[in-house]
C-alpha cells in the first residue's frame, strides 16, 4: 500500500475494517463538507451538550468535558475568523470538528462521540438549524406584515379598482387590497410557527439507529438545546426528515404568494396601469431603451418561486422510497434546504425594504376605477332594496350598461330620466350610490372594504402583530 493510501486510510475515522482507502472520486462523490460546513454552530453546540451529558451520567470525568469544552469553543473560533482548514477526505462537518478536536486535546478527544452516532447527529444538526431559520423567516414575515398595515392605513381612503379575470368588478380601498396580502402573510405565519412545534424535538441520543448503552439523559440535551422534548422513537429520529419537507412546504406556498404580489407590482408599475411607482434602488434600466425602469425585484421574485417548488419536490421524492432507518440519500436533503432558506430570506428581505418606499398614483387609480362600471353590482343591490329580485335587478342593470357603452360614459354620467327609463323603482337618490366614495363607504362590515373597517382591522392587525 503506498504511503498515500496509508494518510487516507488513517484519516477516516471509521476505517478500522477497511483493507484498501476509498477511492479518489468515491471521496469526492460521497463527501457533503464543502455544503455542511454551514451547520458548524450546530454541530458545537450539539456536541458540548452531548459532553455535558456525559460527564452528568458519568461516563466523562469534570477534566475531560472541560477540555473537549474548551476544544470545540477554540474550534469554533477558527471556524468563525475563516481560520480552519476543511478537508474533504473527512467527509463532513461532524468528522473535520471531531478530527481537528483530537489533534487539539489528544486522545480525551476520541471520547466525545461515546454514546452517539452521525445519525442522530446530523438530524439535531439539522433540526437546530431549521429552528432557527423558521425564527429569522417569521422576523422578516412580520417586518413586511408591519409595513402593508402602515400602508394600507395610509391608503384607507384611497380608491382603487378592484379586480375578478383582471376586469373591473367594484370599487375598493387601496388599504383594502393590502390588507388582503397581510392576511396571505399571517397564514404562512402560522403554518411557519406550527412547523417549528414539530421541528423542536432532540433526536438526540437515538444513535446510529437503535438507541445507545450507555446511561444517557435524553431530556437533559433537550434541554440544554432548547428543545421542548426528545423525539419518541429511536429508529423514526434518524430518518425523519418531515420537518424539513413541511418548511419546504410552507415556503413554497410563501413563495406563491410573494408571486403573486410580485405579478400585481409589475402589473402596476408599468405605463398601462400607472398605480404605483417602485423605488429606483429596486429597479434596473435596459441597455438598448433609456426610458425604460424594469421592476426586476418583483420579477425575479416571481421567478424564484419555481425554484423553492422545485426544492420541495426534490426533498419529497428524496424521502419516498427509502427504508428504515438512516440511509446515504439523505444527504441530499441539505442543498436543497439551504438554497430554498437563503432564496426565501432574500425574498422576504427585498420585500420587508421595497414596500415602505412604494408611492400610490391616486389619480390614476381613480381613473381606472371610473372606466369598468364599478358601481354596476350598487344600483341592481339599489332595486333590491326596493323590493326587486335579484335576477331581475341584475337584467336591469345590465342593459342599462349596455346602453351606458355605446353612449361610451359611466352609469353615474346616465341622466335620471335615462336610468328611469329601466325602472320605475329609480329615484334621484341613486347617484348618490352611483358614486365610488358611497359604494366603498357601503361596505361598512367586518372584513368589508369601508375605509373605517379598513382602519379597524389595520388597528386589530398591530394588536395581533404586539403579541407575538
Amino acid at each position: 500500500m503506498s504511503s498515500k493510501e496509508d494518510k487516507d486510510k488513517s484519516s477516516k475515522l471509521w476505517g478500522g475494517r477497511f483493507s484498501e482507502a476509498t477511492d479518489e472520486f468515491v471521496q469526492r462523490f460521497t463527501a457533503s463538507v464543502d455544503f455542511d460546513q454551514r451547520l458548524y454552530q450546530y454541530d458545537i453546540d450539539g456536541s458540548i451538550a452531548h459532553a455535558r451529558m456525559l460527564c452528568k451520567v458519568g461516563v466523562l470525568s469534570a477534566d475531560e468535558f472541560s477540555q473537549i469544552e474548551s476544544g470545540l469553543e477554540s474550534i469554533r473560533e477558527e471556524i468563525t475568523n475563516g481560520n480552519f482548514n476543511w478537508s474533504v477526505e473527512l467527509e463532513d462537518v461532524h468528522m473535520n470538528i471531531e478530527y481537528a478536536l483530537t489533534e487539539k486535546i489528544g486522545e480525551v478527544g476520541k471520547k466525545l462521540h461515546t454514546g452517539r452516532s452521525r445519525n442522530d447527529q446530523i438530524a439535531t444538526d439539522i433540526r437546530l438549524y431549521v429552528r432557527d431559520e423558521i425564527d429569522n423567516i417569521l422576523a422578516l414575515l412580520t417586518k413586511i406584515q408591519t409595513a402593508l398595515i402602515d400602508l394600507a392605513e395610509r391608503e384607507s381612503s384611497t380608491i382603487f379598482p378592484g379586480f375578478t379575470h383582471l376586469q373591473t368588478a367594484q370599487p375598493v380601498s387601496f388599504g383594502h387590497h393590502m390588507l388582503a396580502w397581510y392576511e396571505m402573510l399571517d397564514r404562512d405565519y402560522a403554518r411557519f410557527v406550527d412547523c417549528r412545534k414539530r421541528a423542536n424535538r432532540s433526536p438526540l441520543g437515538a444513535a446510529a439507529l437503535a438507541g445507545t448503552s450507555f446511561p444517557i439523559d435524553r431530556d437533559y440535551t433537550a434541554e440544554l438545546l432548547g428543545f421542548d422534548k426528545p423525539t419518541n422513537n429511536s429508529i423514526d429520529s434518524v430518518s425523519d426528515r418531515d420537518f424539513a419537507i413541511e418548511l419546504a412546504a410552507a415556503a413554497s406556498l410563501l413563495m406563491t404568494h410573494l408571486s403573486r404580489f410580485s405579478e400585481e407590482l409589475v402589473l402596476w408599475a408599468s405605463a398601462q396601469f400607472n398605480f404605483v411607482d417602485l423605488p429606483d434602488r429596486f429597479c434596473t434600466g435596459s441597455s438598448i431603451m433609456p426610458q425604460k425602469k424594469n421592476p426586476d425585484v418583483p420579477e425575479l421574485i416571481r421567478g424564484k418561486t419555481g425554484r423553492v417548488t422545485g426544492h420541495l419536490v426534490s426533498l419529497l421524492n428524496l424521502m419516498k422510497s427509502q427504508p428504515l432507518a438512516y440511509n446515504k440519500d439523505n444527504q441530499e436533503d441539505k442543498e436543497p434546504l439551504f438554497d430554498l432558506i437563503d432564496t426565501v430570506k432574500d425574498c422576504l428581505f427585498a420585500y420587508s425594504e421595497m414596500l415602505p418606499a412604494i408611492t400610490c398614483n391616486k389619480k390614476a387609480m381613480l381613473e381606472a376605477t371610473m372606466k369598468g362600471f364599478a358601481t354596476a353590482t350598487d344600483l341592481a343591490d339599489y332595486l333590491v332594496k326596493k323590493g326587486l329580485p335579484f335576477r331581475d335587478a341584475h337584467k336591469i342593470v345590465g342593459t342599462a350598461v349596455a346602453f351606458a357603452i355605446e353612449q361610451r360614459c359611466d352609469l353615474s354620467e346616465l341622466t335620471l330620466t335615462q336610468l328611469e327609463s329601466y325602472s320605475d323603482l329609480i329615484e334621484p337618490e341613486v347617484f348618490d350610490i352611483l358614486t365610488l366614495e358611497g359604494s366603498i363607504n357601503a361596505r361598512d362590515h367586518q372584513g368589508g372594504t369601508a375605509p373605517a373597517q379598513v382602519r379597524s382591522a389595520v388597528a386589530a392587525a398591530r394588536t395581533a402583530l404586539a403579541k407575538r
